[in-house]
């Protein structure tokens, strides 16, 4: 990946940085929410025409439909990631990004037409559609258990099963589907909404950033065009895994930007907040957990590049995005706790962005694979290591 070199990079990354504290930092105290809490449709298209007319809108592709480069990347997902409602508004969110990045990789010339640009334009949301109910033993962190089936059936193939936390479902125009056939795992493009696409719940959850929820939704004699299949028939795992490594590591471009706004606010507060005679930054208690704080926000972001320029050099770095994946979210999940016991009673009020940031980093531990089956898979990876050093 050549990108534009990270001169350019840092130049649109500041540019962004601007248009999100300028302009989508107010947006934090708009009322307009769903009954989950999470910004509704309007919200987001409105904030979106800004930052269109910004000229922000999609800023990791550039207008020839060149990505840049994870290195580059990282730059302005990071700013972006400045406010919650930031990738939203400058359209690099989740999954929507991700998403992009897997149809711009391997989708065809008219699959990018009918489905890639209206998500670059950001005139449509999509949804990946692959966990299912734990319950009804279906995919969650291990996919080989898939139960959503797909046969062929003339041109068509014919889709059925359920998913399960399924981000953004309500309200998406484009759908990526999962399913197993004889040959193996498939993956299917789809217009939303579809009658045979059924939302059945929204759960409430812990987090309340991404419009749509997270579904429970039945796919129920889904007929899919042939020529809407990614790939051929048992490739589906193969693209997952296109899309797997860039996803992961994007959550933490944008969560280091949401920390790093967190840390911010946590540290004026501990400049300006008196107790005991003196302000709070000159409690050692205090002053050591936003030092730590800067020492996990300079690891976190070391990273990140590390792991990016595995990607950029075009290995998978399926390992490399476990590992920051893992290291990443912890150091995240400790700082942003630390900056709720900063700020006391006002960190855990909705008086600043701090208490959201802690509830969405909480769930950035089990998003795109939970820690511990992160370690698992280093773990076995390790044990492969040290069997093959010795055969």
């Amino acid at each position: 990946m050549n990108g534009i070199g990270m001169q350019n990079a840092a130049a649109i990354g500041a540019r962004v940085e601007q248009f999100v504290r300028d302009e989508i930092v107010p947006y934090e105290r708009d009322p307009r929410r769903d009954h989950h809490d999470c910004p509704t449709d309007e919200l987001v298209a409105e904030m979106r025409e800004k930052a269109r007319a910004a000229g922000v809108l999609t800023p990791h592709i550039l207008d020839d439909g060149r990505h840049l480069s994870q290195r580059e990347t990282a730059i302005v997902l990071q700013k972006t990631g400045l406010s919650p409602l930031g990738p939203l508004a400058c359209n690099t969110a989740a999954p929507d990004e991700g998403n992009m990045y897997l149809l711009g990789k391997v989708g065809s010339l008219a699959l990018k037409k009918q489905f890639l640009k209206p998500l670059i334009d950001g005139r449509a949301r999509s949804a990946f559609f692959m966990t299912e109910p734990a319950a009804e033993g279906g995919a969650g962190s291990d996919p080989s258990m898939m139960q959503t089936r797909c046969q062929l059936d003339g041109n068509h193939w014919v889709i059925n099963g359920r998913k399960a936390f399924i981000t953004g479902a309500l309200g998406a125009k484009v759908g990526i589907v999962m399913a197993n056939a004889d040959e193996g795992a498939c993956m299917f493009l789809v217009d939303l909404p579809d009658p045979a696409i059924r939302i059945e719940s929204i759960p409430n959850t812990i987090d309340s950033s991404m419009p749509g929820g997270h579904a429970t939704v039945a796919i129920e004699n889904l007929r899919v065009p042939a020529d809407q299949m990614l790939g051929q028939a048992g490739e589906g795992f193969l693209y997952a895994q296109t899309r797997l490594a860039p996803a992961r590591l994007s959550h933490c471009m944008r969560w280091l930007g949401a920390c790093i706004r967190a840390n911010e606010i946590a540290s004026d507060y501990a400049n300006r907040r008196q107790a005991f005679g003196k302000p709070l930054i000159d409690h050692e208690g205090v002053g050591f957990m936003l030092a730590e704080n800067l020492i996990d926000l300079k690891q976190a972001e070391l990273m990140i590049d590390w792991c990016a320029d595995v990607l950029d050099s075009g290995a998978l770095g399926t390992t490399e995005s476990s590992i920051t994946k893992v290291a990443v979210s912890e150091s995240l999940m400790r700082i942003a706790d630390r900056c709720v016991q900063v700020m006391g009673g006002t960190g855990v009020t909705t008086d600043t962005i701090v208490e959201q940031v802690f509830r969405e980093v909480r769930s950035f531990r089990i998003y795109d694979g939970p820690t511990e089956v992160h370690k698992w898979s280093l773990a076995k990876k390790i044990k492969r290591d040290w069997r093959a050093a010795r055969a």
